[in-house]
């Protein structure tokens, strides 16, 4: 596979909880896409500045910065324009699931996550 290609097919996962990380990982990977881990917000935006990724999926709820914060820096940076932000959280409630939608992400993965979840997002 090509650098180009392999980039197009590259997906962040953003979590404060190891497992949670793992759990998405080994998904992703199942489906065939390259992954890289962020532990929390700053790490994130580092690894975003560092290497192309196709797709984040970010953590709502964690310590220092959070998810959404991270979504605002991202969208701020015309850099990343095309990037795919999805929403990776516990919050599924219809009104926080707009709220997350109105603020900028892409689409939301609800947890605990599930093999057929993780495909319909990144395949959206």
């Amino acid at each position: 596979m090509s650098d180009s290609s392999s980039s197009l097919k590259r997906v962040l996962v953003v979590d404060d909880n190891v497992i949670n990380r793992r759990l998405a990982i080994a998904f992703v990977s199942r489906l065939g896409y390259t992954t890289d881990q962020a532990e929390d917000g700053p790490d994130a935006l580092a690894k975003l500045d560092a290497e192309p990724f196709s797709i984040v999926l970010l953590d709502i709820s964690m310590p220092g910065m959070s998810g959404e914060e991270v979504l605002a820096r991202i969208r701020a940076d015309s850099r990343f324009g095309g990037l795919r932000v999805i929403a990776y959280t516990a919050h599924a409630l219809p009104e926080e699931r707009q709220r997350l939608i109105d603020a900028g992400f892409d689409d939301l993965l609800i947890k605990p996550i599930t093999l057929g979840a993780v495909e319909r997002v990144l395949q959206a």
